[in-house]
Order: structure tokens, then C-alpha cells, then sequence
């Protein structure tokens, strides 16, 4: 097993975290547990297969931006590039 060993925090819409705990139920799993495999799943796609840049990078598409109030469907998309 895992050693947990760091935290990530973020902040959610209720309907986002709804959405997540619905998921997250369908699947048999804890939230965490879900959103963690969910995240880690993607972020190896990602690093095996980089975004081409499209518009520049994520870091500069949110810039300035009030990303704590961005739903999870907006960040998804900024963060495929579309």
C-alpha cells in the first residue's frame, strides 16, 4: 500500500462535488479514493501524450482568471486544450 505522505485541497461547487460523490459511488469507491485514481489516470495520459499548445499554455489560459470558480467542466476543457 501507499504511504500517504502529502494533501491536496481544493475547492468545489456543491453540484461538482455532488458529481464526484455520485461517480465515486457508482464505482464502490471512497471520494478520495476516486477523485485520487481519477486525477493520477489522467495525468499519465497527459505526461504520455502532452498537450499540443493551443493558445499557450494552461498556466497562461488561467491567468488572472478566478479559478476557484471555474466548474470542473470549464477546467477539463482548458486543460485538453479545446
Amino acid at each position: 500500500m501507499t504511504t500517504i505522505v502529502d494533501r491536496l485541497d481544493l475547492r468545489l461547487s456543491t453540484e461538482d462535488k455532488n458529481r464526484l460523490r455520485r461517480a465515486a459511488k457508482l464505482h464502490g469507491l471512497p471520494v478520495a479514493t476516486f477523485v485520487r485514481e481519477v486525477a493520477l489516470r489522467e495525468a499519465e495520459t497527459t505526461i504520455a501524450h502532452p498537450p499540443k499548445a493551443h493558445h499557450g499554455s494552461l498556466a497562461a489560459r488561467l491567468r488572472g482568471r478566478a479559478t476557484a470558480r471555474l466548474g470542473t467542466d470549464e477546467i477539463m476543457r482548458l486543460t485538453r486544450g479545446a
